[in-house]
């Protein structure tokens, strides 16, 4: 015959039970943010190793053409003009949400046509920040978009021209060589930059130079840089390295669109991320 009362004095009771349950929550919301928090190094790890690679695909490219630069975008001025610098440009297409829009998720569209991919391992991954979770839904799957980087646009230009956008692009230099890199050091330029899923377009990011160097009144964005590791951003410069660039300004950083675009032409003055990104970008001619 069983102990029943030996049996009762080794079984848990129901609030030991509801005491352990809480002990393992505590320690989970304890754990959870470190997790979340390396989770996010990792990422931006893997963020500037990916633009690094790149940023090596970009300069390989000149050094088999003659110091050439590939352009950040085509020569929109005619349909000749677009058709005669879509090869030479790092990634031709333009992304937006809209399925039916192929260089919004098939890298055989654009990026394996692109004058940098077979310098690129044929890796894919190289092209998309690995914290940059959207995705356009074909044919009933949500599949993710291609990428998730862009040139600057003083790098090659549209098709080698200031794309006749005033004074604020023209009066600056569009490098058509890297050897013309002569007026900033290499390791401060940059080449490539994660942009926000609800900003990117075309494959360059233009960084209005209106107010640089002194007057920071008249600062204004004409397109948003990425914000995919906590507020930050990812770079590749023209000497090779990568780094992550944490936002200062709140302006920078407005609240996402979910499937859709934000407005990113607005003044933004006395912004010091402007600021930032304009000492980077190009020199007055």
């Amino acid at each position: 015959m069983k102990d029943l009362s030996r049996a009762s004095r080794t079984a848990f009771t129901l609030i030991e039970l509801l005491m352990v349950i809480a002990i393992i929550g505590i320690l989970a919301a304890m754990l959870l943010p470190a997790l979340a928090k390396a989770k996010q190094k990792a990422q931006g790890i893997y963020c500037m190793n990916n633009h690094r690679q790149l940023a090596l695909a970009w300069r390989m490219y000149g050094e088999d053409n003659g110091d050439r630069l590939v352009f950040a975008s085509e020569d929109p001025t005619t349909a000749a003009t677009f058709a005669a610098t879509a090869p030479f440009t790092w990634v031709t297409g333009t992304l937006d949400m809209n399925p039916a829009n192929r260089s919004n998720w098939d890298p055989e569209q654009d990026i394996k046509k692109s004058p940098l991919w077979k310098y690129c391992g044929t890796s894919l991954a190289i092209w998309r920040c690995p914290a940059d979770y959207s995705k356009v839904t074909v044919n009933g799957v949500a599949t993710p978009r291609v990428r998730s980087m862009s040139m600057n646009l003083y790098l090659g230009g549209w098709g080698g021209t200031d794309g006749h956008w005033g004074p604020q692009i023209s009066n600056y230099h569009i490098y058509r060589k890297y050897s013309d890199i002569t007026d900033m050091p290499p390791t401060q330029m940059f080449v490539l930059l994660d942009m926000r899923e609800d900003s990117i377009d075309m494959g360059n990011l233009c960084v209005n130079m209106a107010g640089w160097p002194n007057n920071p009144a008249a600062y204004v964005f004409w397109d948003l840089p990425g914000t995919y590791h906590h507020g930050a951003c990812g770079f590749s410069f023209a000497d090779g390295h990568s780094e992550i660039k944490k936002w200062r300004d709140p302006r920078t950083t407005p609240l996402l669109v979910m499937n859709g675009y934000i407005n990113d032409v607005f003044a933004s003055p006395n912004n010091a991320d402007i600021a930032w990104m304009q000492e980077r970008a190009t020199r007055p001619k």
